[in-house]
């Protein structure tokens, strides 16, 4: 089954933002195009306005002149559904309510002929569900493109409980014919990217509720630590905290409730309080003119230790030796099994955080990082009992080696170790459950939400058994089995024990 030919014709039903992107990238790849609304008037200004993006592309080189005015030619807006009865693909970009959708779809059938492949573009709701009441519901599969469509390439190509085999190949196939890179993914809540990435959020939502450190502190350990593009906390207020919050919600009521994904209310009061982010001015961050973001707890110059003694194997942390010994500090090996900490000269211990808390004087944790060498940020946590010289000292240490160090409350896990160990076990879990394959989990979160690796990357370079023991010592400490593992990360890291010759 190969893509749709460029002569067929395509036609997208609902013509806001994500519409006129879906249609402005069906057209630039050389379908002839057809926009309805059931709006009067809409899908004429929609169609002014993909006009109007041509132009900024022919200004930016990316297409000619004589492309554009081909594009144009190509664009139409229909009066009515049966304008659309020769198309060969409808993609549906209307409002996220199954029974409109429903609605909709059973009015298409009427009709476009039986060969025609309909198309969801929802993110939340059941592509098995939207389907469902159709007469041929084997040609009818999801779409779902990411906001804005034109510029992302990303496109999940989600095969509902009655999906042909055909009908989802031929989908993939012409969303690869237009330029995009398509991942296959099953009918289940959130698809790929909606389900993995929660616990981006959850996470720092949950630090941020234990009082463990403030939004922009933990916005900026997760870009400067963890290497992701941008905080939980500014993203949430970019996508609309109404909207993220809703396809939390969604997430959640469509696994009954599953405690994995349960919502958070501190973000229920901010879109009580019509604080929703960037478009209303206000939601994590003030966005009004004159206001001052705040920044992140950056801790005051300390001095650095004259040697460290390091312990053990340091594991992910390893590449710290090289660097503290680049720094003119010295390090002092010593005979060490199992997990690698690095002793300070009074006698206090750094470890990379294992999910676990402090819990003594003589411990301080810091947290995983994607690259320590890049990282220009690091994040320490300690007990309240910690010897304030220690806390010091681990300080100066870290600035020794040109990072800047946030000093956050004694969370289990911190803040870049708990996010990716629970983003590498949803993965594992949906891999388990048939959703997708490994390779295209990983392209997903790449290309969907910009993660600086995908799931498995990171598994491979954390090590089997890293994210099972680190969540297995949240769960200890925060047992309502929201961050236990899963069955599959649990049988994944077995196999590696038994490889190992380590009891599981």
């Amino acid at each position: 089954m190969t893509a749709l030919d460029l002569s067929s014709p395509v036609a997208v039903v609902g013509t806001g933002t994500m519409g006129q992107g879906i249609a402005q990238v069906a057209l630039v790849a050389g379908h002839p195009v057809r926009l309805y609304d059931a709006v009067d008037g809409r899908a004429r200004e929609a169609a002014d306005a993909i006009g109007a993006r041509l132009d900024r592309l022919v200004e930016k080189d990316r297409l000619t002149g004589a492309e554009r005015d081909a594009a144009r030619a190509r664009l139409t807006f229909a009066g009515s559904l049966d304008a659309l009865a020769d198309c060969a693909l409808v993609v549906e970009a209307v409002v996220e309510r199954l029974d409109v959708k429903q609605e909709l779809f059973r009015a298409l059938e009427d009709v476009v002929g039986d060969g025609c492949l309909l198309a969801t573009n929802t993110s939340s709701l059941s592509v098995t569900a939207v389907g469902g009441a159709l007469r041929v519901p084997g040609r009818f599969v999801g779409l779902h493109f990411f906001n804005p469509a034109p510029l992302l390439p990303l496109v999940e190509v989600v095969s509902g409980f009655a999906t042909d085999p055909a009908s989802a190949t031929r989908a993939y196939e012409t969303a690869r014919a237009w330029g995009k890179t398509p991942v296959t993914c099953a009918d289940t809540p959130g698809f790929v990217v909606n389900r993995v990435a929660r616990p981006f959020y959850a996470e720092a939502l949950a630090v941020h509720e234990l009082r463990a450190a403030d939004p922009a502190t933990i916005d900026a350990v997760l870009r400067e630590s963890g290497g992701f593009r941008m905080g939980a906390f500014e993203l949430t207020d970019l996508i609309g905290q109404d909207v993220n919050e809703s396809v939390t919600h969604s997430v959640w009521q469509a696994f009954f409730q599953d405690v994995r994904f349960t919502p958070s209310l501190a973000q229920r009061r901010l879109v009580e309080s019509g604080r929703l982010g960037r478009k209303s001015g206000q939601g994590w961050y003030d966005y009004r003119d004159g206001a001052e973001r705040p920044g992140p707890h950056t801790a005051p110059p300390a001095e650095a230790p004259a040697y460290v003694v390091v312990e053990g194997d340091l594991g992910p942390a390893a590449e710290l030796v090289g660097l503290i010994r680049e720094a003119g500090v010295e390090v002092r090996p010593a005979d060490g099994y199992g997990a690698g900490r690095i002793v300070l000269p009074d006698g206090g211990t750094l470890c990379l955080t294992d999910g676990g808390l402090p819990g003594t004087e003589d411990l301080v944790h810091f947290d995983l990082a994607l690259d320590y060498r890049a990282a220009t940020r690091i994040a320490l946590s300690a007990s309240a009992g910690v010897r304030p010289g220690l806390l010091s000292g681990a300080t100066g240490l870290f600035q020794a080696l040109g990072k800047k160090v946030s000093v956050v409350g004694d969370v289990p896990g911190m803040i870049v170790a708990r996010t990716v160990a629970r983003i590498i076990d949803l993965a594992f879990d949906a891999v388990a459950r048939g959703v997708a394959t490994p390779e295209d989990v990983d392209t997903a979160m790449r290309l969907g939400v910009n993660y600086p690796l995908g799931p498995f990357e990171w598994n491979r370079r954390l090590g089997d058994t890293w994210a099972r023991d680190l969540l297995s010592h949240v769960h200890e400490w925060e047992p309502s089995g929201r961050c236990a593992p899963s069955l599959a990360l649990h049988r994944h890291a077995a196999a590696a024990d038994a490889r190992e010759g380590t009891p599981s």
